[in-house]
């Protein structure tokens, strides 16, 4: 059924897009050089409040990002769903079992992260979906000497811009597409300092600097949902791998004292990968009460090393540290994901949403850069519908990651690792509105 605006509600509707615009704007502008954590799942009002299980049941237009199938069976409306999430990540302390000199605190990080997901009406079997998300992102600063050798700033920002199309091929399956436009920056700033590293002497600290590194890329996206019955759904979706190249300006510095010995100023570059992301769900509704479960694979063995590059080689020079590459051989991991959502009544809707995610780095190849752990999330969200054309919501979700005891071996002419990191972790609040007309 299609409404009709009424004067008060469209002028409401009109205003609240326009702050919204404004605020994206400013948020997409500052926020252009920042990310968090290097997988982030949970892109919509929704899907933070239900922990990422929102695939397979998604009555909203943030289906045109997790499965652009279901715009299939979404009301015969366009609708539009704008969003912000701040995204705070606590510090994550080390505590060294040789030395409490090597101990250290990472940074707290707080990111504004805006959204935009659009889905259309039904045009011949087929609707037209739009989603502006930041599925990746890292971000690690750390002051302390040790640490700063391999990870005094480490970041990655990466916003993705995903228009898709789905087709029903009858009242109970449909399948979708689209295509992925990937940008990313990136920023790498390393400081190896005499003392404690006194192997150095008589350098007293070697520094590297890469800024301002950028990359755009093209991928792809997959999905498919059958309706079983009514009320029990099936739905698959992928999200294929993408190889970014990061270049831009690297400043290597060697000094003794105050004086510089040795520099580099030119190129520099770091291929990095974003996995390709396979998942399955399916959900079932009893009455006002859907269910929904979801198993995701994240190919994450697709990230096997860090290799720095240059215009010319600095092995077995003072840069040596940073242009030896460094060995990740990251796993496959599962993350496994239950959501409940709750028609209260005509107007307000919540949601509640636990997940467990594993983590892809071995202890072997751990790093200050991120020193990732086993996690899991719980989510909470309240959807009111205020008119016939705008609801508003809330969201809110604690990513808990475990504490993990880590034993690696020296690398690039640096110390391992060797003691217990505790902390970290994520909160995340979205506040948003969605429109149809």
């Amino acid at each position: 059924m299609l409404y009709t605006l009424r004067p008060r509600t469209s002028t409401l509707v009109r205003m609240v897009l326009l702050c919204m615009t404004c605020v994206l704007s400013v948020c997409i502008f500052l926020g252009s050089c920042n990310g968090a954590g290097f997988q982030i799942p949970n892109q919509s009002i929704r899907a933070v409040g239900i922990a990422g299980a929102n695939i397979a049941y998604t009555p909203g237009p943030d289906a045109a990002y997790y499965n652009p199938a279901n715009m299939s069976f979404l009301d015969d409306t366009w609708s539009v769903e704008l969003s912000l999430t701040a995204l705070w990540l606590p510090e994550i302390s080390y505590t060294d079992n040789r030395s409490p000199f090597f101990n250290g605190e990472s940074e707290s990080e707080l990111f504004l992260l805006p959204q935009i997901h659009l889905s259309s009406k039904d045009y011949n079997n087929f609707r037209f979906g739009f989603a502006l998300t930041y599925p990746f992102g890292l971000t690690k600063e750390w002051q302390q000497p040790f640490q700063a050798a391999t990870a005094n700033n480490f970041s990655l920002f990466v916003v993705e811009a995903n228009p898709s199309l789905s087709y029903a091929i009858n009242s109970r399956t449909s399948i979708a597409g689209g295509i992925r436009f990937v940008y990313s920056e990136g920023e790498v700033k390393n400081s190896v300092n005499n003392p404690p590293f006194s192997a150095l002497s008589p350098v007293t600290a070697v520094t590297r600097d890469l800024d301002s590194s950028n990359d755009f890329q093209v991928g792809y996206n997959l999905a498919a949902t059958f309706n079983a019955t009514e009320a029990w759904r099936l739905s698959a979706t992928y999200r294929s791998e993408i190889d970014l190249d990061l270049e831009g300006d690297a400043h290597l510095l060697a000094l003794a004292g105050q004086v510089p010995v040795a520099q580099y100023l030119g190129t520099g570059a770091l291929p990095i990968t974003l996995p390709a992301v396979f998942s399955l769900a399916t959900s079932y509704t009893f009455g006002d009460v859907t269910v929904e479960l979801a198993w995701n694979r994240t190919f994450w063995s697709s990230i096997e090393e860090l290799d720095f590059n240059y215009s010319g080689s600095f092995l077995g020079t003072i840069f040596d540290p940073f242009d030896r590459p460094q060995t990740k051989n990251w796993d496959d991991t599962d993350a496994f994901r239950l959501g409940v959502t709750y028609q209260i009544n005509d107007r307000l809707v919540s949601t509640a949403g636990f997940a467990i995610d594993n983590t892809p780095v071995p202890d072997a190849t751990l790093g200050f850069e991120l020193p990732d752990s086993d996690s899991y999330m719980y989510g909470l969200g309240l959807q009111y519908k205020t008119s016939d054309t705008l609801t508003l919501g809330i969201s809110y979700m604690y990513h808990h990651t475990t504490s993990r005891s880590v034993t690696t071996l020296p690398t690039a002419g640096l110390p391992g690792i060797d003691g217990e990191f505790t902390g970290g972790g994520a909160h995340a609040v979205n506040v948003g509105l969605i429109a149809t007309f």
